[in-house]
């Protein structure tokens, strides 16, 4: 285990993300001409998205993902009327009729693994791991649904790998966000606790609870007692959908979270934060955010691609969470950049 640093690194390390996550916007795009001809579909004039995923058949979340990822590419484009029609770019080179065409190029990573992989994903809308195989699903737990965060081994890689991003953003989180005069932070699926250690060295009057799985919380209490923070930090295992939310927040805290779920349950799980707040109580989403028109940007778009690929998620642009947390019963007052591409939206319970 690596210690979590004091502060914020003179070096932000996006781009370093930005090389990794670039994979999907080979899987994508060779999906969308070598497997799906997405662009073939739009020969012959612009389409609603709906209409556009019900020819390709691909469901809505799919749908979404790709069309972001494209759009962000510039491949793609959405017109006033709402509809999606092909680029220049695109028709000049994308398009099989044209003399330019380079779709056959493409096509040379169309039997990769990760290709093939992308394109299941695609047209299942199911993440890796769903289907039984495996150490089971990365992200996420449901009942019926095998999880690797049941486990210890899988609990502890995952949780471990999402820390190397954490170690580096949470000092940004704690100085973007200051709370003198917060008593008690709930840490909603806090994993590692390492967003909660940052909270805790800025706000020395503060306590908090770091809620989650079982099995992620033995991870958590390493990082919590190399902080030497045991006597400020309960954790508290227990399932976010059905289990008493902790009692005594004034401050909630969502980070990284919401992008593991659909919609349906990003609503229950934020309606779970607002019972578990008292008026003016404050939610901080943390996370990355799509434009509002959903077109980019493109790492974002390319981490959505990566969320779509092992969660029931995808990344939600700002104007998303906003509705979202208005259905909640909280008023959003702000929303401030951190690092890697993330930020954090400050909520308050009406």
């Amino acid at each position: 285990m690596q210690a979590v640093p004091w502060a914020v690194s003179g070096t932000d390390p996006a781009p370093l993300f930005e090389w990794f996550r670039g994979c999907h916007a080979t899987e994508l795009l060779v999906a969308a001409t070598a497997h799906l001809g997405l662009f073939r579909e739009l020969g012959s004039g612009a389409l609603l998205q709906g209409e556009l995923g019900h020819r390709l058949g691909l469901g809505p979340r799919p749908m979404q993902v790709l069309a972001t990822a494209l759009r962000a590419m510039g491949t793609l484009r959405l017109r006033e009327d709402g509809r999606l029609e092909a680029t220049d770019l695109a028709r000049t080179h994308l398009d099989s009729g044209s003399p330019h065409y380079v779709g056959d190029y493409f096509a040379l990573a169309s039997g990769s693994p990760g290709v093939l992989a992308m394109v299941e994903r695609l047209r299942s809308d199911r993440p890796a791991g769903a289907d039984g195989g495996g150490g089971g699903v990365g992200f996420i737990y449901r009942e019926g649904l095998r999880s690797a965060m049941e486990a210890e081994e899988g609990a502890r890689f995952f949780t471990l790998a999402l820390a190397g991003r954490a170690r580096n953003v949470a000092p940004a989180l704690a100085d973007a966000v200051r709370l003198p005069d917060a008593t008690m932070l709930v840490d909603v699926a806090g994993g590692t606790g390492v967003y909660t250690v940052a909270l805790l060295r800025a706000n020395p009057g503060l306590r908090a609870v770091v809620w989650d799985r079982p099995e992620v919380l033995r991870v958590a209490s390493e990082f919590v007692s190399g902080a030497g923070l045991e006597g400020r930090v309960e954790l508290r295992p227990g399932d976010m959908f059905r289990d008493p939310f902790p009692e005594g927040a004034d401050v909630v805290l969502l980070s990284n979270v919401l992008h593991d779920w659909a919609e349906r349950e990003c609503e229950v799980i934020l309606r779970r934060c607002a019972e578990g707040l008292p008026p003016g109580g404050r939610l901080l989403v943390h996370d990355v955010f799509l434009d509002d028109d959903l077109g980019g940007p493109l790492p974002v778009a390319l981490y959505s691609a990566a969320l779509f690929s092992v969660t029931e998620g995808r990344a939600y642009s700002a104007a998303e969470y906003r509705s979202m947390l208005d259905r909640a019963g909280f008023d959003v007052v702000g929303l401030v950049p951190t690092r890697v591409h993330c930020g954090v939206l400050v909520a308050v319970r009406r």
